[in-house]
């Protein structure tokens, strides 16, 4: 299969046999990682590797009793770090203060996810399936104590990896044209924007159990591997009947990610953030 091919047809995996990868597969999987693009090569990052029974558990638990992280073999967790930049310049007679320059922050943040991107591609290629796991970012403080991170170590986000039992075949998305621009911006009237996002999801009212299966790929998987209360699809319908859902924006946007539950989780972040020392607010 070609690169082009390979990525085409990749998508979240979430269901992994109980089989090791191979030492030497995990330390390419490294070297990728190692080896993506960074901001001034200055490299802020760095991985945690998390293969233990206990530690990927426990990582579970932190990010939402999500089963595949405790049921993958492999878990990376990927951070922004500072601690080693700011040691280094001590030592060489100069001062690092990212922590506090917001640029600083984007761009290691920036070269996180290019590196963890890295890994999933070279997974692939081995027939290893990847999932993205963000919400380490409402465990922070959490992650910080449990995997000893140092102040100036802020853990971002977590890719957990092993050979898929199963891989969604058709997972939505807008079409090229809706997200590429030529030379400028082109803004897309009311209409457009609502029938590009209609031609993804598809129709919402037509069959609501089918559309949650179809869309939220989370929560089947939930399902069926440990029969999560919060994944139970039937409890899913009722709470979307009871909130008075009509559409997929308010699918989204009331319900998976609701807005103002969103804006609260600004606190906890930034409390999570000074707590490591990143004081750029």
């Amino acid at each position: 299969m070609n690169l082009y091919d390979l990525m085409m047809k990749r998508r979240s995996a979430r269901n992994f046999k109980d089989q090791e990868i191979p030492e030497e597969i995990v330390e390419q999987l490294l070297d990728a990682a190692n080896n993506a693009p960074s901001g001034g090569n200055i490299q802020p990052i760095s991985v945690i590797v998390v293969q233990e029974a206990d530690a990927r558990k426990e990582l579970s638990e932190m990010v939402g009793d999500q089963p595949w992280v405790k049921n993958a073999p492999l878990s990376l967790i990927f951070c922004i770090d500072f601690y080693r930049i700011k040691k280094w310049a001590s030592v060489s007679d100069t001062e690092f203060k990212g922590e506090h320059a917001l640029e600083h922050f984007l761009i290691a943040y920036a070269d996180l996810m290019c590196s963890a991107q890295n890994v999933v591609i070279l997974a692939e290629s081995h027939g290893l399936g990847s999932v993205y796991i963000g919400t380490i970012l409402v465990a922070i403080d959490q992650a910080r104590e449990y995997f000893n991170i140092p102040k100036f170590v802020l853990p971002m986000m977590v890719l957990s990896i092993g050979y898929p039992k199963s891989v969604p075949k058709n997972v939505p998305k807008l079409k090229r044209d809706v997200i590429t621009h030529r030379e400028r911006y082109r803004k897309l009237s009311e209409d457009e924007i609502k029938k590009a996002f209609d031609d993804k999801y598809g129709k919402f009212e037509d069959n609501v159990r089918k559309y949650i299966e179809r869309i939220y790929v989370e929560a089947v998987e939930a399902n069926k591997q440990e029969k999560h209360p919060w994944a139970d699809l039937e409890s899913i319908k009722k709470e979307l009947e009871k909130l008075n859902i009509k559409n997929n924006a308010q699918f989204l946007f009331r319900f998976r990610y609701p807005t103002d539950e969103m804006v609260k989780l600004n606190e906890n972040l930034i409390s999570a953030f000074k707590n490591a020392g990143f004081e750029f607010f």
